[in-house]
C-alpha cells in the first residue's frame, strides 16, 4: 500500500490534484445525503389519524391500534389553537414536531415546509429536488472528472519514471528480464496502479467520510434503529477480509502469467518467418494456448471472488435494512416520511461499504502492480558516473586494455587480456566464435564493466569519464542492426542534427546512397518496423552510415559485413581502408578479406590473446590464424570455381 501512495504523491503536483479530487467526492457525499433526505419531504404528506389522536403518555405520541371520541375531543383543542372549527396539515405537524418524542427530522420538515411553504406549494417541492438533484450532479461530474485525470497523470509520469529508469541499466539487467515483462511493466502495471489510487481515494477518503457522516445523521434520527448497523458490520468485515487475501493472491499469478503470455506472443510476432519457414504454427499455437489456457483460469477464479462479495454483502445489508422497517413501523412507531429518509440513509451508508469489497480488488490488483513496476525501479545501475566524473573532450593517442578479465556469471569470457591501439590504427580483432571478441568491443563504451584490470584512453581510466561524454566518443555498428519505424535520414541522423549533405556522405562511404536514390522518397522513404522492407544488406549500410555521419574518433564494427553480398563488402572494405588514418577503427570479423589492411591483427580465443601483429607476423607466428587465414581463402577459392 505504501508503494501506492509513493507512486501518487511523488510529483506535488499530484497532492494538489488529489486534495481537490477528495474535495469534490466529500461533496458528492453531502450531495447524496441530501438526495436521501428530498425523499422524506416528498413522503411528508402529513401526520396519520391513529398518530395525531392516538392517547399517549406524559405528552408523548404514539400510535395507538384505535381511537375513542374522548381522545379525538381532548387533542382536537391543543391541535386547533385559534378555535377555528378545523386543522390543517400545518396544525397537525406543528403539533407533532412540538411533542417530546418527536423526531429531529420532523422538526426538520416542519421549518422547511414552513419556510417554503411547501404544504401548498407544489412548485416549491419541485424547485428543491430539482437544486438537489443539480447539485449532485455537479460534484458527481466534477469527482470522477478530477479522479480520471489523477489516474490519468499518475499513469503518464509513472510510464515516464520507469523508461528513464530502464535506460540507465547495464545490458546485464536486459539479459536477466525478457521483453514482454518489461512491456506488461510499463503499459499495464501504470495503468493498474492509477486505477488503483482512484479506488483508494474512494475507499479510504471518500468512504470513511460517507460511513461516519451518515451514521452521526442516523444516531440523529434514532439511536435505538443505528444501533443495527453494528450488528451488520461484522457479518460485512470477515468475508470482505477472507475474499480480498484471495483475490490478492490470484492478482500476484494472474499479473505473472501476463508476463509469459506477453513474451510468448511477442516470440512469434518476432520469430514469423522462421515459424513459417519451418511450417511450425502448430508448435507456436500449443504455446500459446497453454498460456491463454492458464490466463483464462486465473480470470476465472479472480472473477469469481471479485463478484461473491457484492451478493453476500447485498444479503447481510437488505436483511439488516428489512429489520429496520419492521423495528420503525411496529415498535418505534415511526412516521412513514422519517423512516423512509432513515432507510435511505443507511442504504447510502452500506453502499460504500458494499462497494469497498469490490474497491479492494482492484487496489490489491494495484499493489502488485506496485510491487512489480518498483521491482525494477528500485534497482540501481551497477555501471554509474563516478563522483567528480570528467568530460572526454576527443582522442589524442591510444587505447589500452591492461590485464583486462571479464565474466558472465561464473564463467570468464576473457583472461588477462592486454593490448594497445593507437591513435589512427585500424586493429582487427579475430578469433573462433565464443572467444569474447565482441565482449572486448562492449567493454570499451562500458556496457559492461571489468571485473579486474583497466582499460584506458590517453592514459585514463575510462570509468573516470562520463558515460555520455565516453560514447560520443564512439561510433558503434553492431552484428544486428536495428532500425526505428521512421524515415530513412532519421535513421541516419539518429536524432542529431546533421546537414543533408553529411547525411548523403557517410550513405555515400557506406555504399548506402546507391540503392536510396532508386526508392520512392529517396532519404524519406518510411521504413517498416525494424526495417524489414530492405534486405540485410541494406539494413547493415545504413547502421555504417549512422556510425559514419556521427564523426567520432573512435569507430567499432562487430561483424558489420556479415550481412552483406561479395560486391557491397568489397565497397565496405573501400570504405574501410578509405577511413584509415582518418578515424581509430577496431573492426572485429569473420570474413577476414575485410581485414586484409588491417594494421594490426589481434587473435583471441576461449578469452585469451594468442596473437598480435600484422598479417604477415601472425601468418608465421599463430598457426591458429594461418589455419583460420588458409580456411577462409579454400573457401573463398571454391565459390569462385563453382560459379
Amino acid at each position: 500500500m505504501k508503494l501506492l501512495f509513493k507512486a501518487a504523491l511523488k510529483n506535488s503536483k499530484h497532492k494538489s490534484l488529489a486534495i481537490l479530487t477528495l474535495v469534490m467526492l466529500l461533496f458528492l457525499t453531502i450531495a447524496s445525503q441530501m438526495e436521501m433526505f428530498s425523499m422524506g419531504f416528498i413522503a411528508n404528506t402529513g401526520a396519520d389519524f391513529f398518530t395525531l389522536f392516538g392517547k399517549g403518555k406524559k405528552g408523548k405520541l404514539h400510535s395507538n391500534d384505535y381511537v375513542i371520541l374522548k381522545d379525538v375531543n381532548e387533542k382536537w383543542t391543543q391541535i386547533d389553537v385559534g378555535s377555528r372549527g378545523k386543522i390543517t396539515k400545518k396544525d397537525a405537524a406543528t403539533f407533532i414536531a412540538g411533542r417530546k418524542n418527536s423526531n429531529p427530522l420532523s422538526r426538520i420538515f416542519r421549518i422547511v415546509s414552513n419556510k417554503f411553504n411547501l404544504d401548498n406549494n407544489f412548485k416549491g417541492l419541485i424547485s428543491i429536488l430539482v437544486f438537489v438533484a443539480f447539485f449532485k450532479a455537479i460534484f458527481l461530474f466534477t469527482s470522477r472528472y478530477y479522479s480520471q485525470l489523477l489516474a490519468i497523470r499518475i499513469t503518464r509520469d509513472l510510464r515516464q519514471q520507469f523508461f528513464e529508469h530502464i535506460q540507465s541499466l547495464p545490458l546485464s539487467f536486459y539479459q536477466k528480464h525478457n521483453m514482454g515483462s518489461l512491456s506488461t511493466r510499463v503499459v499495464g502495471d501504470a495503468g493498474q496502479i492509477a486505477s488503483s489510487i482512484n479506488s483508494i481515494l474512494t475507499n479510504y477518503l471518500q468512504t470513511p467520510f460517507t460511513i461516519f457522516g451518515t451514521l452521526g445523521m442516523c444516531f440523529y434520527l434514532s439511536w435505538k434503529l443505528a444501533l443495527i448497523i453494528f450488528i451488520g458490520m461484522p457479518m460485512i468485515v470477515l468475508p470482505v477480509i477472507f475474499l480480498t487475501k484471495k483475490i490478492k493472491a490470484i492478482s500476484r499469478q494472474m499479473q505473472k502469467n501476463q508476463e509469459s503470455f506477453t513474451s510468448v506472443l511477442l516470440d512469434f510476432l518476432g520469430g514469423i518467418h522462421t515459424i513459417k519457414i519451418f511450417a511450425m504454427e502448430n508448435f507456436s499455437l500449443k504455446k500459446y494456448n497453454e498460456q491463454n489456457m492458464r490466463m483464462a483460469y486465473l480470470e476465472t477464479k479472480s472473477a469469481k471472488y471479485t463478484l461473491l462479495t457484492r451478493p453476500i454483502l447485498h444479503f447481510i445489508t437488505t436483511s439488516c435494512m428489512a429489520t429496520v422497517v419492521l423495528l420503525g413501523l411496529y415498535v418505534l412507531n415511526m412516521s412513514i416520511p422519517v423512516l423512509i429518509s432513515f432507510v435511505a440513509l443507511l442504504h447510502l451508508f452500506y453502499e460504500p461499504v458494499k462497494k469497498f469489497a469490490e474497491e479492494n480488488s482492484n487496489i490489491q490488483r494495484g499493489v502488485v502492480a506496485a510491487e512489480r513496476m518498483y521491482e525494477v525501479i528500485s534497482i540501481k545501475p551497477n555501471i554509474q558516473d563516478e563522483e567528480g566524473a570528467i568530460k572526454m573532450r576527443g582522442f589524442n593517442t591510444s587505447i589500452t586494455f591492461e590485464n583486462v578479465s571479464f565474466r558472465y556469471q561464473d564463467e570468464w569470457v576473457l583472461k588477462n587480456l592486454s593490448f594497445e591501439v593507437k591513435k589512427g590504427e585500424t586493429v582487427a580483432i579475430v578469433g573462433p566464435t565464443g572467444a569474447g571478441k565482441s565482449t572486448i568491443v562492449q567493454l570499451l563504451p562500458r556496457l559492461f564493466d571489468v571485473q579486474k584490470g583497466s582499460i584506458k584512453i590517453d592514459g585514463t581510466s575510462i570509468k573516470e569519464f562520463t558515460q555520455k561524454s565516453l560514447r560520443e566518443n564512439i561510433a558503434f555498428v553492431p552484428q544486428k542492426p536495428f532500425l526505428f519505424y521512421d524515415t530513412i535520414i532519421e535513421n541516419i541522423t539518429f536524432g542529431r542534427d546533421f546537414t543533408f549533405e553529411e547525411v548523403k556522405d557517410a550513405a555515400t562511404k557506406a555504399h548506402a546512397h546507391e540503392f536510396i536514390i532508386d526508392l520512392e522518397k529517396n532519404y524519406h522513404t518510411l521504413l517498416a518496423e525494424s526495417g524489414k522492407t530492405l534486405s540485410g544488406g541494406q539494413q547493415q549500410r545504413l547502421a555504417i552510415a549512422r556510425a559514419l555521419v556521427k564523426k567520432a574518433p573512435i569507430l567499432v564494427m562487430d561483424e558489420a559485413t556479415s550481412s552483406l553480398d561479395a560486391i557491397s563488402e568489397n565497397k565496405i572494405k573501400e570504405a574501410i581502408q578509405g577511413l584509415q588514418k582518418e578515424v581509430t577503427q577496431i573492426i572485429i570479423a569473420h570474413r577476414l578479406s575485410t581485414i586484409e589492411h588491417a594494421d594490426k591483427i589481434i587473435y583471441i580465443q576461449k578469452g585469451i590473446k594468442l596473437a598480435e601483429g600484422p598479417k604477415e607476423e601472425l601468418l608465421e607466428t599463430c598457426p591458429e590464424f594461418k589455419h583460420m587465414w588458409d580456411n577462409y581463402h579454400r573457401s573463398k577459392d571454391f565459390k569462385r570455381t563453382s560459379v
